[in-house]
């Protein structure tokens, strides 16, 4: 399938189809006359790539984690296990701006909001 069927399909960009096989997302073989050909099964990749950004992968982590995905005997549990890690990295993040949320708050209103908390001047 050449690369404008691929985007028509997958609900993208012949742009972004382009940027994704220069990052190794996707893959596609030359033909002869230069035209890009993928298979048919990278519109349901492609659909994976735009749900997983939408769930908050990077395309690094997905890239990553493809390979592994496609290779796992059970795909559903291995996909749980990373949502799962994504959930805990997630929480991180909360509890880190959370703390940064008080200490902005604590700041806030002072003679002079970016000295260290306590430190008179």
């Amino acid at each position: 399938m050449r690369i404008g069927e691929l985007a028509a399909q997958a609900g993208t960009t012949k742009d972004t189809i382009r940027f994704y096989e220069k990052i190794g997302l996707v893959t596609g073989r030359r033909l002869a006359n230069g035209y890009r050909d993928f298979s048919p099964e990278t519109v349901g990749w492609l659909q994976y790539v735009r749900t997983a950004q939408t769930l908050g992968f990077s395309l690094a982590e997905i890239a990553r984690h493809g390979e592994e995905l496609r290779d796992a005997p059970d795909d559903a549990e291995a996909l749980s296990a990373l949502l799962e890690e994504k959930i805990r990295v997630i929480d991180a993040r909360m509890a880190e701006l959370a703390a940064l949320r008080a200490d902005l708050q604590e700041r806030a209103g002072t003679g002079c909001p970016l000295r260290a908390a306590g430190q008179d001047g």
